[in-house]
């Protein structure tokens, strides 16, 4: 589906229900380089659980128009418009990596509109290689690679084939998609006031072998979270929501009924 903000289009996926406002919302939020696409086994396994799911394309990716936003700050100044847009007054953000740095500064800014937070394979912080950062902005494709080679547990689990190459299509999207997307997540350093600012019921979910978020950094992430709940998938890297799809989706059921 599509609604417009600024005279742009934002797309987000249509589960097939139209949004009742009785229902609790849930807004899914992609990390960098990525759409709405690494959600599909997730989005509607949570529609059908009785939510609102929206799992939205950031402007510039996948099937929204406009430019890349260039920081968090922005990203998640946007992504209030589309709460406003829709209407949604009842909220659980779910974000995968750099979704969770959006996640956290909404928050930060907007407290008493989040009912609860749901961070997968994030930091407060994600510091990016500076040699990753050139290969993207150069749109040299071998950076869509190193991305996934880092992100998944095990090279076995990559067989299905890179899932950034089936978004981005050319070099030039890797220059205004991904490169801008990773400078941003390198250069957000609000993330740990925000952290400490999170009232609401919080639930974290790492992978065991996850080589950009390291559990150690996941575990002081959560921890600085009073009352958090955290699961840990077992032989499973960054790329949790296309690794262990099946198991995530059901712990954040698990929590959201509690």
């Amino acid at each position: 589906m599509n609604l417009q903000i600024e005279n742009k289009q934002v797309f987000f996926t249509d589960t097939g229900e139209i949004f009742d406002q009785k229902k609790h919302s849930i807004i899914l939020l992609h990390g960098s380089g990525q759409s709405h696409v690494v959600w599909s086994l997730t989005a509607q396994y949570l529609s059908d659980q009785n939510y609102n799911v929206f799992a939205l394309d950031f402007p510039g990716h996948g099937n929204s128009e406009g430019d890349s936003l260039k920081t968090i700050e922005e990203m998640a100044e946007w992504l209030e418009k589309v709460v406003i847009k829709i209407g949604i007054q009842d909220l659980t953000l779910v974000g995968h990596s750099q979704g969770c740095l959006v996640a956290l500064e909404y928050a930060t800014k907007l407290p008493k509109k989040i009912k609860n937070l749901i961070f997968v394979a994030g930091s407060y912080e994600i510091p990016v290689n500076k040699s990753l950062i050139d290969l993207a902005h150069s749109g040299n494709m071998e950076s869509l690679n190193l991305m996934m080679k880092w992100g998944y547990g095990h090279s076995k689990q990559f067989i299905g084939g890179n899932p950034l190459q089936k978004i981005l299509n050319s070099s030039r999207e890797v220059i205004e998609v991904l490169s801008v997307d990773l400078k941003a997540c390198n250069n957000y350093k609000n993330g740990l006031k925000a952290v400490k600012k999170i009232k609401c019921p919080t639930f974290f979910i790492f992978g065991e072998s996850d080589k950009m978020i390291k559990l150690e950094k996941g575990k002081e992430f959560s921890g600085l979270v009073p009352g958090s709940k955290i699961h840990i998938i077992k032989d499973c890297g960054h790329m949790i929501i296309l690794e262990k799809a099946f198991e995530m989706r059901e712990k954040i059921i698990e929590f959201l009924k509690k």
